[in-house]
């Protein structure tokens, strides 16, 4: 028997049960195009995060209040014996020569209101470095005052100006911010969220006015700049060494790097995409246990011509090989159509979320199309076994399922 007359043969078994054929055909498409849109998710997930933390630039430094300690779990930061002032953050800048910026933060939530317009809107306070540091860009005006940490002014983001000011120019006008009067001298270009923040939502204040705001003493964090990403290092010892000395003896502060905090981000999304990639690779499973069915029906309701088959000479080899065909037709046809299905899902996706890198990674495109051909040869071999080892005699003596 030919390799031609194998195919044609397997063609008309499927032809034959195009119900059953299309359902494990459509159960393959479903589990390929789950993999590729879950690892999709889980590698513009990933993207994401890197692009955030790229568009700050290779040479930042993030100063926490309270030391990261280990208890055989996950690490946590502990209470802080000392606050992290805005004292402590102007000591880094004149002790240390190779920072170059350095933008204290202190940050909240307050009602904000003009002209019988309100909303809630998150208060960060900080310095004229803050600008530089986070790449922010202005709108209109000018950013906060350089040297002057409670001045009564702020710069609004490009939202709040909208939903307060509508098309009236906000620059020199007072709004209330919790129980503040502040002058607006600047209104930031719009940015989006940025690292779980929506900078179009905040409202920048001096960060001695906004301590005096929320009535606290402790900085949320210190951003510094350095001036080369080799000096990194040098930089984050001197950082916690100053700080230590400042804080009576006391090692109080976690300074973390940007590439630390990055690669700790990239480790746990790409656990959570190879999860991802194995939760929606059951679906193939189930989808291999369809295309066994399929074969093992088609098998009962085909045994007169199996055993014709044999009966004239067809080996047990081209047997196997006939119903295996017809297997990896349906999981690589179900594969394709699948990765197809994903890769459109994925580019709705990124035209409803233009903001979000959804991207299938090339491994998991690869694995699941491995997989579905894989899962329907193995699914695809028992049944064809069985096919294989029927008499001659007793097949063509059966009747017909």
């Amino acid at each position: 028997m030919r390799a031609v007359d194998l195919f044609r043969f397997s063609a008309g078994g499927l032809r034959g049960h195009r119900l059953r054929t299309g359902l494990s055909l459509l159960g393959v498409a479903i589990g390929v195009a789950s993999v590729v849109l879950l690892t999709s998710l889980g590698e513009g997930a990933r993207l994401y995060v890197t692009g955030e933390f790229a568009s700050l630039g290779s040479n930042l430094l993030i100063v926490i209040p309270g030391k990261t300690e280990t208890s055989g779990a996950a690490p946590f930061v502990g209470n802080a014996p000392n606050d992290l002032t805005v004292a402590d953050a102007d000591a880094l800048q004149r002790t240390i020569p190779r920072i170059r910026r350095i933008a204290p933060i202190s940050l909240g939530t307050a009602p904000a209101s003009f002209a019988g317009r309100s909303r809630d809107v998150t208060v960060l306070g900080s310095t004229t470095a803050l600008l530089h540091v986070r790449k922010l860009e202005m709108g209109i005006g000018r950013y906060l005052p350089p040297d002057v940490h409670d001045a009564p002014v702020c710069v609004i983001g490009a939202k709040i100006q909208r939903e307060l000011f509508g098309n009236r120019n906000p620059l020199g006008e007072l709004i209330r911010v919790g129980e503040n009067r502040l002058r607006v001298i600047g209104v930031l270009a719009p940015r989006g969220t940025s690292l779980g923040l929506n900078l179009d939502e905040v409202v920048h204040v001096p960060v001695d006015t906004a301590m005096e705001m929320f009535d606290r003493t402790s900085l949320f964090r210190v951003l510094i700049e350095v001036r080369s990403h080799q000096e990194i290092e040098p930089v984050q010892e001197k950082v916690i060494a100053t700080l230590k000395e400042r804080h009576d003896g006391e090692e109080d502060v976690t300074v973390l790097t940007q590439d630390a905090v990055l690669s700790t981000f990239e480790q746990i999304l790409g656990i959570l995409t190879a999860a991802l990639a194995g939760i929606a690779a059951i679906s193939l499973t189930v989808a291999g246990i369809g295309i066994m069915n399929v074969m093992l029906v088609s098998i009962s309701e085909r045994t007169r011509e199996i055993g014709l088959l044999k009966a004239v000479g067809v080996t047990r080899r081209q047997i196997v090989a006939i119903f295996l065909i017809e297997a990896a037709v349906i999981s690589t046809s179900g594969g394709l159509i699948g990765l197809l299905i994903g890769i459109a899902g994925g580019k709705v996706l990124l035209t409803l979320v233009p903001d979000f890198p959804v991207q299938a990674p090339l491994w998991a495109v690869g694995a699941a199309l491995v997989v579905s051909v894989s899962v329907g040869l193995l699914f695809g071999w028992i049944p064809s076994r069985r096919a294989a080892r029927l008499d001659p005699i007793e097949a063509l003596m059966r009747k017909r399922a």
